[in-house]
């Protein structure tokens, strides 16, 4: 009989550690949407971006004596990136004194969108 009521008790803290197991297991699994660690990659990797259009900016200034469009940019080789970073998009206005490179969230969240300006300092709207 002490065997029996041993075996139980032991099969009962068994099921018990399981279940707290389990519960450990389901808040490790990633959800399906994005997460807080790949939503801080992605605006890194955009803010990352934006100085990279702004550098290039800076040489195209240097070279050609003038601002340039984003086309002109990736098509003369001055930057290696595409016009966007999901789910940003990314925006370049010309003014005769200086540039502002956007970046705009094409999805709900933060922030809307970041830019830069001929100043170099990322600014953001949230």
């Amino acid at each position: 009989m002490g065997r029996a009521l041993g075996f139980i008790g032991t099969l009962a803290t068994l099921a018990v550690g399981m279940y707290f197991y389990s519960l450990q297991v389901k808040t490790l699994q990633p959800s399906s949407g994005t997460t807080p660690n790949n939503e801080a990659a992605v605006i890194t990797g955009v803010k990352t971006d934006l100085i990279g259009i702004a550098n290039a900016e800076r040489g195209y200034l240097a070279s050609e004596g003038k601002y340039a469009s984003l086309d002109e940019l990736i098509s003369g080789n001055y930057i290696a990136i595409k016009g966007e970073r999901a789910p940003y998009i990314y925006d370049l206005q010309i003014t005769s004194g200086g540039f502002s490179a956007t970046a705009t969230r094409t999805t709900k969240g933060t922030p809307a969108q970041l830019w830069i300006t001929e100043s170099m300092e990322i600014q953001s709207s949230d």
